[in-house]
């Protein structure tokens, strides 16, 4: 079984939690569901992140220089190789591989610099405001003309990063926007590759992404947008009011400086947000008060998957990241499972890595009265050589005599170690996670300790 949603550090066993590192860490086979927001740049108190603003805004606004000179075929050729990135895989593809704009959307968006005075006379100042005039527009192909247009800074921040945390680099040949000449120039750099197809890979600043950009559509339709300028139809809202706002610019711009007057809320967005004490005490209720599963199928079993998820991603978090909530079958069986990237970050999972090659943890979730030989051989039929040979149980009562002697066993025999957390441990976890005076991955470690303690030798 190979690793779950891998990453770039994972395949080069370079064992660096996501809130350690200054980036996000890319996937190898799907994006980063996060948008490069250009706002974050403008409204940083950094002088860099405002140079790159502004270098990134003389670019677009070039473009409209090249359209009024006579030249749209080049900036229409422009705006098509820029409208697309995927060295980034930032946006919700599960490929890393994108679609650029047409040529019929390119023309629009230059169309602007001559149907609108604002931008005929002194450009953009934001030029997310171009989804607001321009069909097929949106957060992920605003990001990706923000990526492209500051690719170079980029590589060079990539090859930075990677230089530091030690991370191999390959030569790649990519097209690299010239913010001096102003065109696309062919480089040949040192660069991360994806090992599964020798793409180059591009690292991002995570101060700079966002789930949704500060300037959006959805906003500006939902508070901004005059009632008398949205159809009744839905199909029919995004096109009515794209050419509403052509007609009536000045309510675009009045939103754009609304939201310039509330720069001050705009903050990044981590790339995983724990819950809130309340919210896992709830999850913790939630569990608590569940009935034990009445067979396959069962709604409940559902609910304590969900809950049983969204408390334990919180409380190990940042000594492990959470992976993917899994779903696989198993003779005709339908399991869920809670994977969990090994971050090495605690002597506890260092020893993990040491012992059993554990570079995931597998957590099994079983809402049953009590565990049976067969949900034992389940979990260690998953412990693969990839993904490691340590496992764990959740489950709601402590596991019967003959069952523990069964994990013992398993060890001896092929050192496997497969150990339960029960309701009671989730107490003491959701204590750990309201006081903050101990990690919650101690009661993980507690557990692992009473098993090692249980084994011969």
């Amino acid at each position: 079984m190979p690793i779950i949603r891998p990453r770039l550090t994972d395949f080069h066993n370079i064992l660096l939690p996501q809130a350690h590192t200054d980036f996000a860490i890319p996937f190898l086979d799907e994006d980063i569901p996060l948008y490069l927001d250009p706002f974050l740049l403008w409204r940083s108190p950094s002088q860099q992140d405002q140079a790159l603003h502004t270098s990134l805004i003389n670019s677009f606004n070039h473009l409209g220089y090249l359209a009024k000179q006579g030249r749209e075929q080049d900036a229409i050729d422009l705006l098509i190789a820029l409208s697309e990135c995927d060295e980034v895989g930032l946006g919700l593809s599960r490929t890393r591989e994108g679609h650029r704009i047409g040529a019929p959307t390119a023309e629009k968006i230059l169309s602007l610099f001559h149907d609108i005075p604002q931008y005929y006379k002194a450009g953009f100042v934001h030029f997310e405001e171009i989804q607001f005039f321009v069909e097929h527009i949106s957060k992920d192909r605003i990001s990706d003309f923000a990526c492209s247009f500051l690719k170079s800074f980029l590589i060079d921040y990539t090859i930075q990063q990677c230089q530091t945390i030690g991370i191999p680099m390959s030569m790649v040949h990519l097209q690299v926007y010239s913010y001096s000449e102003n065109c696309l120039k062919s480089e040949t750099v040192n660069l991360p590759v994806n090992p599964e197809n020798g793409k180059p890979i591009i690292f991002v600043p995570k101060r700079w992404l966002r789930f949704t950009p500060w300037i959006n559509f959805d906003e500006y339709f939902a508070e901004s947008c005059p009632k008398d300028a949205k159809p009744e139809s839905a199909a029919d809202q995004r096109v009515t009011v794209l050419t509403y706002n052509r007609q009536n610019y000045g309510a675009v711009l009045e939103f754009v400086a609304r939201k310039e007057r509330t720069a001050g809320d705009c903050t990044n967005d981590p790339l995983f947000a724990q819950l809130p004490v309340n919210s896992a005490k709830a999850s913790l209720q939630a569990i608590r008060s569940l009935p034990l599963s009445s067979g396959p199928g069962d709604r409940n079993d559902r609910t304590y998957e969900r809950e049983m998820a969204r408390l334990l991603a919180s409380a190990f978090y940042p000594q492990l990241d959470f992976a993917e909530a899994q779903t696989r079958t198993d003779s005709g069986v339908l399991i869920r499972d809670l994977i969990f990237y090994n971050n090495r970050s605690h002597p506890f999972l260092d020893e993990l890595i040491a012992k059993y090659d554990c570079r995931q943890i597998v957590m099994e979730m079983k809402n049953v009265r009590q565990i049976d030989g067969g949900n034992i051989s389940q979990l260690n039929r998953y412990l693969t050589d990839q993904l490691g040979r340590f496992g764990v149980l959740l489950t709601r009562r402590p596991l019967p005599a003959r069952m523990f002697r069964n994990t013992i066993d398993l060890w001896s025999a092929h050192r496997r170690c497969i150990i339960a957390l029960t309701d009671d441990d989730l107490d003491l976890i959701v204590n750990l996670f309201e006081s903050k005076q101990r990690d919650p991955i101690d009661v993980l470690h507690k557990k692992y300790v009473e098993f090692a303690r249980a084994c011969p030798g």
